[in-house]
C-alpha cells in the first residue's frame, strides 16, 4: 500500500501534500496518442516541432498533466473539475515532479486542490486546479481492505 493511500485511509485535510515523480519517454507519448487520438505532429515529427519553436518533439500536455490522477486515484478522489495551465514543454527524457496540495475540504468532503508540476531543472511546466469529492468514512474503510 502506498503512503498516499495510507494517508487517504486516515483521512484528508486541507494542507495535505503529496509528491509523485515520473520520467516521460517517447513511447509514453506514442501510447497516449493512440489512446487519445491526438496525432498533432508536434509530438511525432522533429521538423514540425522545431518549426513550431521547440528544440524537438514534446510530450502531450494532458499526458504530463495526468500525473495528478496518480494522486487522485490513490486517495479515491472523485473529480468534478480540472483546469490546466501548460507553461513549458516537456521533452522525452524529462523527469517531472508533481506536488499536489489539498487546499480546501468542506463538511461534505468536497475538496479543492492545486498541483504544480516541475521538470528536473525546477522549471514549472504545468499548473493545475482541481475540484472533487474525497472519500468518506465508508469508502476509506473499503480502501483499507483493498
Amino acid at each position: 500500500m502506498t503512503q498516499i493511500r495510507e494517508q487517504a485511509i486516515r483521512g484528508l485535510t486541507a494542507g495535505d501534500v503529496f509528491t509523485v515523480t515520473r520520467t516521460f519517454s517517447e513511447s509514453d507519448t506514442i501510447a497516449f496518442g493512440e489512446i487519445s487520438g491526438d496525432a498533432n505532429p508536434i509530438h511525432y515529427d522533429e521538423h514540425f516541432a522545431v518549426a513550431k519553436g521547440f528544440r524537438g518533439k514534446i510530450c502531450h500536455g494532458l499526458l504530463v498533466g495526468g500525473m495528478i490522477t496518480e494522486v487522485g486515484g490513490q486517495v479515491g478522489w472523485l473529480a468534478s473539475g480540472m483546469n490546466f495551465r501548460f507553461r513549458r514543454p516537456v521533452y522525452f527524457g524529462d523527469t517531472i515532479t508533481c506536488v499536489f496540495t489539498i487546499t480546501e475540504v468542506d463538511e461534505r468532503n468536497r475538496a479543492k486542490a492545486e498541483a504544480v508540476l516541475s521538470n528536473q531543472h525546477s522549471e514549472v511546466v504545468t499548473e493545475a486546479w482541481l475540484t472533487g469529492v474525497l472519500p468518506g468514512q465508508t469508502e476509506r474503510n473499503i480502501l483499507a481492505q483493498i
